[in-house]
């Protein structure tokens, strides 16, 4: 008798064979006789698929496991982050400043607290750079020692001369002491020690010079200010805040429909540049369709051709108050009037970056996300953009 070749099962066969033992009445026995497989084969094809499913199982929880454990230390991570970053503000603002050196401080500072290279991530500061300058320490610690020796007789030439010196004369007044010292060296000794004479008042500074040949656009507002829509009607202006140092110029830029500050920036002189930057960072933050239109007053800052170019390249339309008429502009004297009467007039800023980190956080933080606005229903500014957001997907 001649042997009969061997039969080759599919897995999807074995899985329907398997499955038939299920059904009522059947027996091994008979769905291999009805198959006409053995017996033993459907047995080894049942405990191979069984196997199998073990198998997928354990290995679908290992992978879910593994997963989780992932979830667990990315969320860690994300929450010692968000530490490390309200730590640091705290710090930032208490010390009125955000440079690499105050960064490189504060890490020194919570070494024993969070790893040095999760604190370098978050502050965007090199992990090499911080080790060499905390090996540099040392050397810079006395090099500091050495520049303030003559600072006990800065002070004592300072209160001799009935607090009215300045660095100039401290320093010619040293240079006759025979104490060989750089005029740099001593203002900036007094400026960290707080050694200068007192100010007097002085004039407002005028934030709108319309007096210039440069192009005037049109006002499309006329004092309509009502937006239904983020991103669709825009204010612009300048104001000033007095520090210790000087005056702050302050540009801002603001949403009618949400009452949010989209863009400001600050400087210490008055330029055109100052306008620029403020929209610039509102533009690319938001990223308006075309026809936005930004409304200003007339002043330089807002009619010069880097401003309008930059406008221009965002298909946004410039608009303009008329001459010397405030309350074509009155929400943005609105805002203005609100951050002087709740921060800059209760406040005495010893420095510039002082008042730059106050701003900051009365815009960024009080101002945009708590700060409930009656013109809108009492809503924050980012309350209202979802709002409004959620309106026009509907």
């Amino acid at each position: 008798m001649s042997r009969q070749p061997r039969r080759h099962f599919t897995a999807e066969f074995k899985e329907q064979a398997v499955a038939r033992l299920s059904e009522p009445g059947a027996t091994q026995t008979s769905v291999a006789g009805e198959l006409g497989v053995t017996p033993s084969q459907l047995k080894g094809w049942r405990l191979e698929l069984a196997a199998a499913g073990s198998a997928e199982a354990i290995r679908r929880q290992q992978a879910e496991a593994a997963e989780l454990a992932e979830l667990r230390r990315e969320n860690r991570r994300l929450r010692e982050e968000v530490e490390v970053m309200r730590k640091a503000f705290r710090s930032f603002r208490s010390v009125g400043g955000e440079t690499v050196k105050d960064k490189l401080a504060f890490i020194a500072a919570h070494a024993a607290e969070h790893a040095v290279i999760l604190m370098c991530r978050v502050l965007s500061v090199s992990t090499s750079w911080f080790y060499a300058w905390r090996a540099s320490a040392p050397e810079r610690a006395g090099r500091q020692a050495a520049s303030e020796r003559p600072l006990p007789m800065i002070r004592e030439i300072f209160e001799a001369n009935h607090r009215r010196y300045g660095a100039p004369r401290v320093h010619a007044e040293l240079h006759d002491r025979g104490i060989r010292i750089a005029r740099k060296t001593v203002a900036k000794l007094m400026k960290d020690n707080r050694l200068h004479p007192p100010r007097h008042g002085r004039g407002v500074p005028r934030t709108t010079d319309s007096r210039h040949n440069l192009g005037i656009a049109p006002n499309l507002l006329r004092r309509n200010f009502k937006a239904t829509e983020p991103d669709r009607i825009w204010l612009a202006d300048i104001s000033y805040v007095p520090t210790d140092e000087g005056w702050l110029y302050l540009a801002a830029v603001k949403d009618m429909a949400t009452m949010e500050i989209v863009g400001w920036s600050m400087s210490e002189r008055l330029k055109s540049s100052l306008a620029v930057d403020a929209m610039r960072m509102a533009l690319q933050n938001r990223r308006p369709v075309p026809d936005l239109i930004c409304h200003s007053d007339r002043g330089v800052q807002y009619a010069a051709g880097d401003y309008r170019r930059l406008l221009d390249a965002w298909k946004a339309v410039a608009s303009m108050s008329r001459k010397g008429d405030c309350l074509d502009n009155a929400p943005m004297e609105s805002f203005f009037g609100s951050l002087k009467n709740e921060l800059v007039h209760r406040t005495r800023f010893r420095s510039r970056q002082e008042a730059k980190a106050a701003l900051f956080e009365y815009i960024a933080i009080f101002y945009n996300r708590r700060r409930r606005h009656s013109s809108i229903g009492y809503r924050t500014p980012e309350q209202a953009r979802i709002d409004m957001a959620a309106k026009m997907a509907a």
